[in-house]
């Protein structure tokens, strides 16, 4: 690992912090605005979604909807950008898609899981990725489920562990390689450090590692290309990048892996705008800075003469330390580059401002 010195350096500036009432588990910006959504749980076990819209350096609260059930976790992935529906998931397993012009009942809601839906993804909306607009959900009851909010009630495709296989805590899901009509992955981690990733087109599992600690964030650098990164982060304080441009027989994908800090990494978030710069979230109440270097060659033949992938480098372009709590989650502006709102479980969420990332 090498560190960008000097002037060049990113820095992270803190913008705006806002006090909450609530644990907020999920923050996310509203596409083409400058609103973004606070979700979570209050103290008395209903589930909270605020909608925040940025004023110069102040937040003005627009609206609270309280729901019976807390939410963990919500994207715009599988929504147009005229309607920007938030799809989210809650403790009691339920998914539903809310317009928040309206939204006072959801406009298409399924009892998606049998416990907590821990993670949830969307493509094929806001002009992201090819195919239809899916949603993945990654559950406590160890399944991982995609859907198509025009099909009512019964997901596209449903990965369950094999009878035999114990059920394991599946902790986050994201989508993959959705380049054209055709292909489209998921990848998911697990409590027991198990990553999957299933090949929707093929329905099977393509590729499986594990990473010897919970996986608590997975993310491609970008949804909607051939498969080309995946960063998987852990409960004891690494990360690991796995290059998917080849995939070797037995050996799997190249990787690389960081140890970041001591605590977990809660979350990975690649920068929109510069797939390979990302942001990792710690359990110490820390952002890391991130940008990945690739090697002079990415793949070389084996003795035997097959194709394998040669990992690249990381290097450390910032920390900033700013909550003495878990930041738990985190989201780049896909309109406004450097522009970023964390939330952390010392019930506030920060917009910050990341500088100088046209200099990298």
């Amino acid at each position: 690992m090498s560190a960008i010195v000097g002037a060049e350096r990113p820095q992270v500036v803190s913008h705006v912090q806002q006090a909450l009432s609530y644990t907020v588990f999920d923050c996310k910006w509203v596409p083409r605005s400058a609103r973004l959504l606070c979700l979570g749980s209050a103290a008395r076990g209903t589930g909270i979604v605020q909608l925040y819209e940025l004023h110069g350096a102040r937040l003005e609260l627009l609206r609270e909807i309280e729901k019976p059930k807390p939410i963990k976790c919500g994207t715009f992935g599988a929504t147009s950008l005229q309607q920007r529906y938030l799809a989210t998931g809650d403790f009691d397993g339920n998914l539903n898609i809310w317009n928040l012009e309206a939204p006072e009942i959801p406009v298409y809601s399924v009892k998606g899981h049998k416990e907590i839906i821990n993670s949830i993804d969307g493509v094929g909306g806001l002009g992201i990725g090819e195919g239809a607009p899916e949603i993945v959900t990654g559950s406590r009851d160890g399944t991982v489920k995609v859907w198509d909010p025009r099909q009512n009630d019964t997901p596209v495709a449903s990965m369950e562990p094999v009878q035999g296989e114990s059920k394991r805590d599946c902790w986050t899901v994201a989508f993959g390689n959705a380049y054209n009509q055709e292909e489209r992955v998921v990848c998911a981690g697990y409590d027991n450090g198990d990553i999957k990733l299933f090949d929707l087109k093929t329905m099977s599992l393509r590729w499986e590692t594990n990473i010897k600690n919970g996986v608590c964030s997975v993310e491609f650098d970008r949804k909607d290309i051939n498969m080309n990164k995946l960063v998987a982060t852990s409960l004891e304080g690494k990360f690991h990048v796995f290059d998917l441009r080849t995939q070797h027989p037995t050996k799997g994908f190249a990787s690389v892996s960081e140890k970041a800090q001591k605590s977990t990494i809660w979350q990975v978030r690649h920068l929109p705008q510069n797939r390979d710069i990302f942001m990792t979230s710690g359990g110490s109440g820390s952002l890391h800075l991130w940008k990945y270097e690739y090697p002079a060659q990415r793949s070389k033949k084996d003795s035997e003469g097959s194709e394998m992938g040669v990992a690249g480098s990381v290097s450390l372009l910032q920390n900033v330390t700013l909550s003495t709590q878990p930041i738990s989650s985190l989201d780049w502006s896909p309109d406004k580059k450097g522009l970023c709102v964390c939330g952390a479980f010392d019930q506030t969420v920060r917009v910050l401002i990341v500088t100088k990332l046209n200099k990298i």
